[in-house]
């Protein structure tokens, strides 16, 4: 549960850092396209409007019919690895999501793919849906695992960007 709540932690640290970006994120809700796929990703991240919402005591349930797609989803592999790499990845590129973050419990790892024009997953090294963020500081992140809390783990992670706006602020401000 700690690594799921720090990832949803640090999509609340990029959305305080970025207020132009609209984020809404979902855990455990099920996705659907009636009569075909039916799966129900661990995490669920929208950007943007046009974000589903339910009635109090309606189940919480994307369909994809009804609903546009989520712009980034993602899973927390403690024992699930493989299949999370292979045919939840698959799944999820068919129904065209545009980010897929697997994420390691056991190796500390986040493995982030982004769909391609041809509709397959490749290999990214920082967010398109959380523009630019470096998925190695997000593992950097997760390590933190090992020595603190994950509200700890997500304030040395909002300390990072901070420094890192900064940098980019007196770059952009010599040139």
């Amino acid at each position: 549960a700690s690594f799921s709540d720090l990832i949803t932690a640090i999509f609340f640290v990029w959305a305080f850092l970025h207020p132009q970006d609209l984020l809404q994120s979902y855990g455990r809700c099920l996705l659907e396209l009636p009569d075909t796929h039916a799966c129900a990703p661990d995490l669920v991240l929208y950007k943007g409007g046009n974000i589903p919402r339910w009635q109090p005591g309606e189940p919480r349930r994307i369909e994809l019919n009804r609903h546009r797609l989520p712009d980034l989803v993602g899973e927390i592999a403690d024992t699930t690895l493989n299949i999370d790499l292979d045919e939840q990845k698959q799944l999820y590129a068919s129904l065209g999501i545009g980010e897929y973050w697997v994420i390691d419990v056991k190796g500390r790892q986040v493995f982030a793919f982004g769909l391609s024009e041809v509709g397959v997953y490749e290999a990214i090294q920082a967010s398109q849906v959380l523009m630019g963020l470096p998925i190695n500081l997000v593992e950097r992140t997760l390590e933190r695992l090992t020595m603190e809390t994950n509200t700890a783990a997500a304030n040395w992670l909002m300390q990072q960007l901070q420094s890192q706006a900064r940098l980019e602020e007196a770059t952009d401000q010599e040139v």
